[in-house]
C-alpha cells in the first residue's frame, strides 16, 4: 500500500533491531507512505542488530541513543532536528526488556537491581524521551508519539514477570503526559497494545509458544502480525486519527474482549479426554 499517507512528516524511530521487529515494520511502511525518520537504539543493540541495512533501505539517518539517557535523548532530537531542519511529527517507542526475564527470575523471587534496569529501558525511558522533547519544544503541533504495550498490563500472564508493571506504567505515562501535551500543544500520546508477536524480544519470554497458540485460538480474527501493528502505527502517525489520545489501544484480534472461544474450549476438552485415557490405561 502506498497512499502518501505521511508525505511531508518526519520522525523518530526507536528499537529497530532485525528484520522480525515491529519498529522495523514501521520503518518500513513509513517509507513507504512518504516520511522520512531516524533510526535510533541503543548502541549495544547497534552492534548486534542489522539497522545499517534498514537505514539504507529507508534512506534514513541512524543516530545512536541510549533511550535511558537524557543527554543521548538531548543529542538525538538535536541531531534530528538538524537532520530535518525542522521539528518532528512522530516517535515510535519500541523498547523494552526485562533482566529478571532473560535469566529466570519468578515474580516473587526478583533480583531488584535488576528489576530497575528493566523499568528504566521499558517505561521510564518513554517518559524522558516525552520529557526531553517537550524541554526541547522538539516536536510540531499534532505530533503523535506511540509506544508497544501488553495486555499483561491489566491482566495476569504467569510468567511475563515484572514486564507487566512496566507496562501498566507506560500506559499511565501516556495518559498523563497525554493530557499535558495535548493542553500544549495538541500533541497526542498513546500505546498500542499488541498481540504476541514473534520478535526476536517477545520470542524471549519463557512460554511464548504457549501465549501465542492460546491468544490465536482465543481471539476470533487471529493474532496480529508485526506487519499489521506497523500499518495501524502508521495510520496512528497521520492526520486521520488527530483526536485520539491518551488511550490504550487493543490491536489483538479481539483477544482482550474474549472470555473463552470454541477453539480453546475443544483443545481443552480434547486434553482431558486423552489424560482420561492415560488414567485408564494404568
Amino acid at each position: 500500500m502506498n497512499n502518501q499517507l505521511l508525505k511531508g512528516k518526519k520522525g523518530i524511530i526507536f528499537g529497530a533491531l532485525d528484520n522480525k521487529s515491529i519498529a522495523w515494520k514501521v520503518a518500513e511502511h513509513a517509507h513507504n507512505e512518504g516520511a522520512e525518520f531516524v533510526l535510533t537504539n541503543a548502541p549495544i543493540a547497534l552492534r548486534m542488530g542489522s539497522i545499517n541495512e534498514l537505514a539504507k533501505k529507508t534512506n534514513s539517518t541512524v543516530i545512536p541513543a541510549d533511550a535511558t539517557s537524557t543527554e543521548d535523548l538531548e543529542n538525538l532530537f538535536k541531531k534530528s532536528m538538524e537532520v530535518f531542519d525542522g521539528k518532528i511529527d512522530f516517535v515510535l517507542h519500541s523498547i523494552g526488556m526485562s533482566v529478571n526475564v532473560r535469566k529466570g527470575r519468578a515474580y516473587y523471587d526478583q533480583k531488584y537491581d535488576w528489576t530497575i534496569k528493566g523499568f528504566d529501558v521499558s517505561s521510564l525511558s518513554f517518559h524522558k524521551t516525552i520529557q526531553t522533547a517537550w524541554k526541547l519544544d522538539a516536536l510540531n503541533e499534532w505530533a503523535s508519539i506511540i509506544a508497544l504495550s501488553y495486555i499483561a498490563a491489566q491482566r495476569v500472564f504467569h510468567s511475563y514477570n515484572d514486564m507487566a508493571d512496566n507496562k501498566s506504567f507506560l500506559e499511565s505515562i501516556t495518559r498523563s503526559f497525554g493530557y499535558h501535551y495535548g493542553k500544549r500543544k495538541n500533541v497526542r500520546i498513546n500505546t498500542i497494545s499488541q498481540s504476541p508477536t514473534e520478535t526476536t524480544a517477545g520470542s524471549g519470554v519463557k512460554g511464548f509458544d504457549g501465549f501465542y497458540k492460546y491468544a490465536d485460538d482465543l481471539s476470533p480474527l487471529g493474532n496480529a502480525s508485526a506487519d499489521d501493528c506497523a500499518k495501524y502505527c502508521v495510520t496512528m502517525f497521520s492526520d486521520y486519527t488527530k483526536k485520539i489520545t491518551m488511550q490504550n489501544l487493543f490491536h489483538d484480534g479481539g483477544f482482550s474482549f474474549m472470555g473463552i472461544s470454541e477453539d480453546v474450549m475443544n483443545n481443552y476438552m480434547n486434553s482431558i479426554k486423552e489424560d482420561w485415557k492415560k488414567i485408564n490405561l494404568t
